[in-house]
């Protein structure tokens, strides 16, 4: 179609925030990372290439998820341990902190509770930014890859991807059917993943994750949490987003606990104080 004639002028109005944050309740990071400084390794589990794996963090403890053998992105799901319908909400932390996160964010629950349940309290990797394509690192724009969407563009099933890789991780740390855990499997934080929007067609687009063995993104558990980590069959994601021919490589978390006394006080957030009445 002709475009009008006050084109230029409707593309050139500026933007404007649509959450703005100078309200949020901002996480006390200086007395995190002094809890950290002091805090011990108490439990190490690993998800290995193109498998997930699963792991339980309690209330002001913190996890660590590491780079280990090889460059390597990871999907990360995460639940309140004593309530599954209480879980990681994506969306409303990219509305929040915008499209990547890292040291100082916070990984926000789903309605009703809208509460945080993990805060960044180090990421080796902050010095990334954006670069010149719009890249950055540990997005929430991506979902998972998913054997629905590989059935949809290949005609065939692949099982390593993802969403069945956190799906098996579920079932197993809940010892439930494969079917009933899978409906609690949600959009992730792609963590250490490299990805932005094209400029000229707004695709959703990955490269290869800056991502090295020892690097680490580390957070502090807001609330008793059950999270699920796959090591993505994508690698790097350099090339594939899913296949059996990138290089893969495992991932470590750690949780670590903080020494006696260091956080407290220490409160968990209460949940959103909304009433729920919705207008009525």
């Amino acid at each position: 179609m002709t475009q009008p004639p006050d084109a230029e002028a409707r593309r050139a109005v500026a933007p404007v925030i649509c959450y703005p944050t100078d309200t949020l309740p901002r996480p006390d990071l200086s007395r995190y990372a002094a809890a950290l400084e002091g805090a011990q390794v108490t439990d190490t589990v690993t998800a290995p290439p193109r498998e997930a794996c699963h792991f339980r963090v309690g209330a002001a403890q913190f996890f660590r998820i590491t780079s280990v053998e090889g460059p390597q992105v990871g999907d990360l799901n995460l639940w309140n341990a004593e309530d599954l319908s209480e879980r990681f909400y994506s969306g409303k932390t990219r509305a929040l902190h915008g499209t990547h996160v890292s040291t100082g964010d916070r990984l926000w629950s789903c309605f009703p509770f809208l509460r945080p349940m993990a805060t960044i309290v180090a990421d080796s990797l902050d010095w990334y930014g954006i670069d010149a394509f719009g890249g950055s690192v540990h997005d929430v724009i991506g979902t998972r890859c998913d054997p629905y969407t590989g059935m949809l563009l290949s005609g065939q099933p692949y099982h390593h991807c993802c969403h069945s890789n956190l799906t098996r991780a579920l079932a197993d740390a809940l010892d439930v059917p494969l079917a009933e855990a899978e409906r609690h499997v949600h959009d992730v934080l792609n963590v250490f993943m490299c990805t932005g929007f094209t400029r000229d067609t707004g695709q959703y687009f990955m490269k290869a994750s800056p991502v090295r063995p020892g690097d680490q993104l580390t957070f502090f558990a807001e609330i008793d949490l059950l999270g699920a980590l796959s090591a993505c069959p994508g690698g790097d994601c350099s090339a594939e987003h899913t296949s059996d021919a990138a290089a893969c490589f495992p991932l470590r978390v750690e949780i670590l606990t903080p020494p006696p006394g260091a956080l407290e006080g220490w409160q968990p957030p209460a949940r959103n104080g909304y009433d729920r009445s919705h207008g009525r």
